[in-house]
């Protein structure tokens, strides 16, 4: 689970470096604040399942999660569909700029081609992410048990996700 996040994390730094590589400073730094606003909320959120799931940390065993801490769920949904540059959501503003002004742009198609693969395979590993806290067996040692703590993390994971989707909107 935090492979797959961390991986995340390269594919956006593509990004950024391809906004450098066709001098768009302001536009990779735009990115790089809301990556972090909506990458935080995704280990944060990883943090509290995998804690929960008695430090597991394959993917495989989290279905049906949602029902069990809907919280922690909803945070990773609205950090993915930032992610995958979801509209409106922070990181729909700073990669379909990217990607706009790309296309506008006299750039070598293949160049233009390979920035959208790797947000094509952005959206698919995201969804595949979501679909195996859904979907897959619960084959998983039980949970542990909640402690008085966890009401602040779900509280810090709800001004987190309301901050993710207000984010590119006030930075724009």
């Amino acid at each position: 689970m935090k492979k797959i996040i961390a991986l995340s994390t390269l594919s956006q730094l593509g990004v950024m470096i391809f906004s450098l590589a066709i001098n768009l400073p302001e536009l990779a730094y735009f990115h790089i604040l809301t990556h972090a606003t909506f990458k935080a909320l995704l280990f944060i959120a990883a943090g509290n399942i995998i804690l929960q799931r008695s430090h597991t940390q394959d993917l495989r065993q989290f279905g049906n999660t949602y029902w069990i801490q809907p919280i922690s769920v909803a945070s990773l949904i609205i950090a993915n569909i930032s992610l995958i540059g979801f509209p409106f959501i922070a990181g729909f503003f700073s990669k379909d700029l990217i990607i706009e002004i790309v296309l506008f742009n006299k750039i070598n198609i293949l160049i233009f081609v390979s920035l959208l693969i790797s947000t094509i395979y952005t959206l698919l590993y995201s969804i595949r992410f979501i679909y195996n806290l859904f979907y897959s067996s619960t084959n998983n040692k039980p949970l542990s048990t909640f402690t008085s703590s966890d009401k602040n993390i779900n509280l810090r994971l709800i001004i987190i996700s309301l901050y993710v989707i207000i984010r590119g909107s006030i930075m724009i």
